[in-house]
């Protein structure tokens, strides 16, 4: 019987694993980061450090990503990128693209380890017992092995709460999802929804809070589903992270549009720790598409919910999925996408092409779209998110805000987001080491040379 090392660590052999140093590379979703910062901080307790620049690692850690071609293209450069900068080293994969393709990740020369959804839980385990115990390669362990569950048989839930190497604290509060949308392999490669108690989350929010944590993000892949697995509701998991003191900041990392009650909106607009910043997936400005992709709302109840969270939030940051080109977007679908786009009150899309994915129910549809109109879709929206951008940004010029600064570079300039999520910048020559993880009040000027900042003084 496998043991999930995520609370069982001590039945480790640490002496395998100490003075090794490994190399984690990200793919994706911020879900991913927390997941392989978890992951990093497990091998940290058994003595496994991070590879410094120009050092080769020991271990090799690839979370995957698979939601487009893009992604999985760029999962196998990074395996082979980081095979070719370590040679020897023990190589594992895991995430999405592991779940997806194992057996194809698993043939990649350099590769050891696979490890699909389910078994991610149980890394260190794995790892520990296809490495061997003398911390090398035995004759045995020497051969590709790929660990994975079918879709249905996903079941283990791998708690997450880390920083890694940023300012913020990545809180996993559910994974999975049950929507099947038509053009998604997501589901596919996390298996249906799934969560822990609310007790264990408030418990490692606490455990953040010890560590000096004063942000967190709570991360998933369809987090509004939260309770499937408990009986519970977010807004219930909302309301009790909101009461956990030393958090000074929550944000919610993406939350379907259907599933943002007004109750929750309502809750946020109150709260003293939740900030007025949300993320909502629209995906099409079409209804004729929304139908087509089996999304679970029309255009008008997400205008809604945007009416009701600015209503309450005048300063509330929004930001927006959209996806271009896909199966059925004829070129008035997309103009309605933009028009409807163009009206909302939303701050910043996060526009990304269709891609064709391999037994998703999209491909049954007719209507293709070639790259080069995506492309210029594409374009079409990013201008008009560049434009509502630097609207918001430049609305807040001279105003005062308070500012959780992260950790830079020496000599480099620090940033930081207020409460509503605009990022600022502090000069290199008045950035400090101890600014770090502090929330300092500022006051906001002009934006940056590369406009992705407002300048700002300290007070």
């Amino acid at each position: 019987m496998r043991v999930n090392k995520y609370t069982y660590l001590y039945m480790i052999d640490s002496s395998v694993f100490h003075g090794k140093k490994a190399a984690y590379f990200t793919l994706g979703c911020k879900l991913n980061f927390s997941e392989t910062s978890t992951f990093g901080k497990m091998l940290q307790e058994l003595g496994v450090v991070p590879v410094s620049k120009g050092e080769q690692a020991d271990i090799c850690l690839i979370n995957t990503c698979s939601v487009t071609d893009v992604a999985d293209h760029k999962c196998r450069q990074a395996i082979h990128r980081l095979v070719r900068q370590n040679p020897g080293a023990f190589v594992v994969v895991t995430g999405c693209y592991a779940q997806l393709e194992p057996e194809r990740v698993s043939r990649i020369d350099g590769v050891d380890l696979v490890l699909g959804a389910d078994e991610k839980a149980c890394l260190i385990q794995f790892l520990s017992e296809a490495w061997g115990e003398r911390g090398t390669r035995s004759e045995e362990a020497g051969t590709r092995r790929a660990f994975y569950q079918k879709t249905k048989d996903i079941k283990s839930f791998a708690p997450s709460c880390s920083r890694g190497n940023r300012t913020r604290y990545f809180l996993k509060v559910q994974d999975g999802c049950d929507y099947f949308c038509t053009y998604c392999t997501i589901p596919f490669a996390r298996g249906f929804s799934r969560n822990p108690s609310i007790a264990s989350l408030v418990g490692q929010a606490m455990e953040a809070v010890a560590e000096g944590g004063k942000e967190i993000v709570l991360t998933g892949v369809n987090i509004g589903d939260f309770g499937k697995s408990t009986g519970e509701r977010f807004i219930d998991l909302v309301k009790a992270l909101d009461a956990v003191e030393g958090v000074q900041r929550y944000r919610i990392s993406s939350l379907e549009p259907d599933l943002l009650t007004d109750e929750l909106i309502d809750f946020c607009a109150g709260s003293r720790a939740f900030m007025p910043h949300f993320h909502i997936p629209l995906q099409s400005g079409s209804d004729t598409v929304l139908k087509l992709m089996h999304r679970h709302y029309d255009r008008q109840l997400f205008a809604d919910k945007i009416g009701r969270i600015k209503e309450l939030m005048p300063d509330a940051f929004i930001g927006v999925d959209v996806m271009v080109g896909c199966r059925g977007e004829t070129p008035e679908c997309f103009e309605e996408t933009y028009q409807f786009i163009s009206a909302l009150d939303v701050t910043q899309l996060h526009v990304f092409p269709y891609s064709e994915r391999p037994g998703t129910a999209a491909l049954r549809i007719d209507y293709v779209v070639d790259e080069r109109e995506k492309k210029a879709r594409s374009r079409r929206l990013l201008e008009l998110s560049e434009q509502k951008t630097l609207a918001y940004y430049q609305s807040y010029i001279g105003q005062l805000a308070e500012v959780l600064f992260e950790k830079a570079p020496r000599g480099r300039a620090m940033h930081g987001f207020t409460r509503n999520y605009i990022r600022v910048e502090l000069p290199a020559a008045e950035a400090r080491p101890e600014y770090d993880n502090q929330l300092m009040t500022v006051r906001l000027g002009e934006l940056n040379r590369d406009k992705t900042a407002l300048l700002v003084s300290l007070l």
